[in-house]
Formats: structure tokens, C-alpha cells, sequence
């Protein structure tokens, strides 16, 4: 069954700047397009991809049904594998918890 959430990896400064903003929206949306989200199971391996030897990142979990903008499952094509994909700025009520990764 598919979850009602879907997770998002950015640093603190990153999310810290969303709270001032009031919505939150990635340094490569406008490169993107979109924020790139993932599913529960994939957080893992896009953390190994992307984020190696990075600190100061944090998870965030999104209820998808808050989400304001289209979320579309979207084929990656290095993978074979859909990943939720958020096009616009996130409302920030939409993050339920804020996980710290260590």
C-alpha cells in the first residue's frame, strides 16, 4: 500500500531559512523545476547518492494530502524507479516531524 508520506533530505540551514520564509523551496528548485521527495524505503540509498559526508541534514516527513502543490510520481530514469516529485513551494504545515540525521 502506498504511504500517505513522503520524506525530503535538506541541510538545517536550508530548513531554517523555510521557517523565515514561511514556505520552503530548495536552492535547485529553479534549476528542477521541482523538490525531489522519496518514499520511505528510498531515503537510504539518496542519502548514499547525494548526501556522503555531508552533516547538519535533516529528513523531513510530508503528509502528502497537506501538500498545496502537485505531487507527481515521476519514473528516475538512472533507477527504474518513481519518486514523488513536489512542483512548487512547499507549505511548511505539510511537514509533520523534522528528523535529524546522524
Amino acid at each position: 500500500m502506498e504511504s500517505e508520506y513522503i520524506y525530503h533530505v535538506t541541510t538545517k540551514k536550508e530548513w531554517a531559512q523555510a521557517k523565515l520564509n514561511n514556505e520552503y523551496k530548495p536552492i535547485a528548485y529553479d534549476q528542477d523545476g521541482f523538490i525531489h521527495c522519496s518514499i520511505e524505503r528510498q531515503v537510504p540509498g539518496v542519502l548514499d547518492r547525494f548526501y556522503k559526508g555531508q552533516t547538519e541534514l535533516v529528513k523531513l516527513k510530508i503528509e502528502k494530502a497537506k501538500v498545496q502543490r502537485p505531487v507527481l510520481f515521476e519514473l528516475a530514469q538512472d533507477l527504474d524507479e518513481l519518486f514523488p516529485h513536489i512542483y512548487g513551494p512547499l507549505n511548511l504545515d505539510s511537514v509533520i516531524e523534522v528528523i535529524e540525521i546522524v
